[in-house]
């Protein structure tokens, strides 16, 4: 049996999280065993945690608190700041430097000797190579192989692509568009292979669209335009209560799945708009599934992904998908079949699409069956485990 530890230094519960505890859940424990080192024991909403879901897999969870850099190097960050300011790519350069040498390389130290004293076969990073970067140089201190899953589009600095060159033996990518990132950062072609995420086709709301609706105090017969997703700002959900505050239609309301530091933000906007009493702010749930289920168009306005679940979730549930053309979505959502790509960037167009789908409820259905279509066929759960048991075993042979 190989030992796999598993290392993510994530802060918050995302669709990275949910790919890996589907993929935990389904490994063949007959031929690896997993252990898992974490930065943050991250809050699964009010109910569980990281830590719970992991242990109830049988999973070992040990937590390792994030280096904070000394006094020395957060003064020296804050002279430089303001000096540096006219040169962006110096100033960039040269915080990293510090980060390296402050925390990156400690960190790195720390985790080489989990990695010595545990004996383990392989360090498998959940995150992508610029957040697991003292990972990766704890992985050739140790000398064990190393896998990135990378769930993200990034752009690599060149120490960063020089060490996943140097000691990583394989990048599983999330997407076509994560690959093509990392390759064009200066990471080996062949390095990188491509696993989509994957869904199971028989998951099932836990509650259904009456029940939501019901929770929410939305009437029969109103639309629903929803998203979700952590409230950050990569996720810009501001373009989406900026689209809904312009929609043709009275009859309809906005809810917003998912909690984040913009939240305050966000309901200061909507407020702003107009339109607060008509935004509904669920914050986090393990059901997202149930409340995309009621919705009727489903959005998601990020600017940047790897291959959002999400999306995946809600083309399972049949429901439309408005989303940008851009790394990630644009390897999910077919234009104009299962939904709309937007070419701009601008919450305009959020907003025409949506209303051009409410003003058509034969389009909406059509495109959800096809959008249901697509997923059961090309993005199933069994891809997306058999492609990853299928690395663990060339790195590993």
């Amino acid at each position: 049996m190989k030992k796999i530890l598993i290392l993510d230094t994530g802060k918050e519960w995302g669709g990275g999280t949910n790919s890996l505890i589907e993929l935990l859940k389904r490994a063949d424990r007959q031929s690896y065993r997993f252990d898992a080192l974490f930065y943050d024991n991250y809050k699964m909403g009010a109910s569980s945690d990281i830590k719970t879901v992991l242990e109830g897999l049988g999973i070992s969870f040990s937590l390792m608190p994030r280096s904070r850099p000394g006094f020395a190097a957060r003064a020296l960050k804050g002279t430089v700041r303001p000096i540096l300011s006219l040169a962006p790519a110096v100033k960039k350069r040269f915080l990293f430097s510090i980060e390296y040498s402050a925390r990156i390389l400690p960190a790195s130290r720390r985790i080489a000797q989990t990695l010595k004293a545990g004996g383990y076969d392989l360090l498998y990073m959940n995150n992508q190579p610029s957040s697991n970067l003292e990972g990766i140089l704890a992985a050739e201190a140790a000398g064990v192989v190393s896998i990135q899953h990378s769930r993200v589009a990034v752009e690599l600095n060149p120490v960063e692509a020089k060490a996943v060159n140097r000691v990583v033996k394989r990048v599983i990518c999330v997407s076509k568009g994560v690959a093509e990132g990392l390759i064009g950062s200066g990471v080996d072609p062949k390095l990188c292979t491509v696993v989509y995420n994957g869904i199971d086709p028989g998951v099932t709301p836990r509650r259904d669209k009456a029940q939501i609706r019901r929770t929410l105090g939305i009437k029969a017969g109103t639309k629903i335009i929803g998203t979700a997703g952590s409230l950050i700002k990569r996720k810009r959900v501001d373009l989406f209560i900026e689209a809904f505050s312009r929609l043709k239609g009275s009859d309809v309301v906005g809810v917003i799945v998912g909690a984040g530091p913009e939240e305050g933000g966000l309901k200061a906007l909507a407020a702003k708009r107009g339109v607060a009493d008509k935004v509904i702010f669920t914050g986090f749930t393990p059901d997202a599934i149930s409340y995309i289920n009621a919705m009727d168009v489903f959005v998601l306005p990020s600017g940047k992904e790897g291959l959002p679940r999400v999306i995946l979730e809600a083309m399972l549930m049949a429901r439309p998908v408005v989303a940008f053309d851009v790394i990630g979505p644009s390897e999910l959502v077919e234009d104009k079949v299962t939904g709309f790509l937007l070419q701009d960037s601008g919450w305009e167009r959020i907003a025409e699409a949506v209303d051009t789908l409410l003003a058509d409820t034969e389009m909406m259905v059509r495109m959800g069956q096809a959008g249901r279509h697509r997923v059961v066929e090309s993005f199933s759960i069994d891809k997306y485990i058999k492609g990853v048991h299928g690395v663990f075993e060339e790195v590993l042979k």
